[in-house]
């Protein structure tokens, strides 16, 4: 009698894998309905007309830049609510992470009181001539503003997973802190560093509401890609459907990178336990 072949569910009750499968589908399906209202033969005049690549590459290099202040400002953070106790640290997690659940238009509107040129800051800065509001700089604050929790996020976990006995084994043998930073944490950390930074950037290349409000939609220097397929849906929707299939791509690459990042810290942290 040949030997019953296992189900690839087993261990999973029928009625979970259904839900499962319906759940699935919810994502999947309207992604199918988008590409196949792509137009094959206009898709590469449609993504590299000069208003298409303007917005590709302002999204390109504001997100990489965000993504770079989210690993200089986000680092430091997670280190400090990871490996140290203090009054009012629960708060100020919650703080860090509330863009993560805040309408990113409440966002921007925050921005705009603080950097505008009559906010808290913007109307100081003004005095010396810098103005930051509907700026390409002010795409990179929207972003990085959206952006940060998911780095902190996921280094302070990792940070928490790791522990402190290797920390503790190097500041015993009489390594400066900076040097147990940067000779056991930061190496120990370095995939969730990864993980958290292609996260924050996939992040920051998809933030629409919070630049609108904040740096405006001026073509070349604030309108960014998620703006742009949002501009195009009301006068050519063949160009927006294109220029989404652009952004669900590279999310795509983004989640894989940062899956690869994930199966990549799991097996160090288990080696450096054993």
């Amino acid at each position: 009698m040949a030997p019953r072949r296992s189900s690839p569910f087993a261990g999973v009750p029928a009625w979970v894998a259904a839900i499962a499968v319906v759940g699935a589908a919810f994502v999947v399906v309207p992604l199918v309905a988008m590409i196949s209202r792509v137009n094959g033969a206009e898709f590469f005049p449609l993504i590299t007309s000069e208003s298409s690549m303007d917005a590709l590459w302002l999204s390109l290099r504001t997100s990489l830049t965000a993504t770079a202040l989210c690993i200089v400002v986000g680092v430091p953070m997670s280190l400090v609510l990871a490996r140290t106790r203090f009054w009012g640290q629960k708060i100020l997690r919650s703080l860090v992470l509330l863009p993560l659940v805040l309408p990113p238009v409440v966002g921007g509107i925050a921005l705009l009181y603080t950097f505008g040129r009559r906010g808290l800051l913007g109307q100081h800065l003004d005095v010396f001539g810098i103005s930051i509001a509907f700026s390409t700089t002010a795409v990179v604050l929207a972003q990085t503003f959206v952006a940060l929790p998911f780095l902190v996020l996921s280094l302070e976990g990792a940070l928490r997973t790791a522990g402190t006995r290797y920390e503790a084994v190097g500041a015993t043998l009489g390594a400066r802190p900076t040097t147990v930073l940067r000779r056991i944490t930061l190496p120990l950390v370095l995939p969730a560093v990864l993980s958290g930074a292609v996260l924050s950037f996939a992040r920051a290349l998809g933030e629409f509401g919070a630049t609108l409000t904040f740096a405006g939609s001026l073509q070349g220097v604030t309108r960014t890609l998620p703006l742009e397929i949002y501009l195009q849906r009301e006068t050519d929707p063949d160009a927006a459907v294109a220029l989404s299939l652009v952004l669900v791509v590279v999310a795509i690459i983004v989640v894989a990178i940062a899956h690869q990042a994930g199966e990549t810290r799991l097996p160090r942290l288990g080696k450096v336990r054993s």
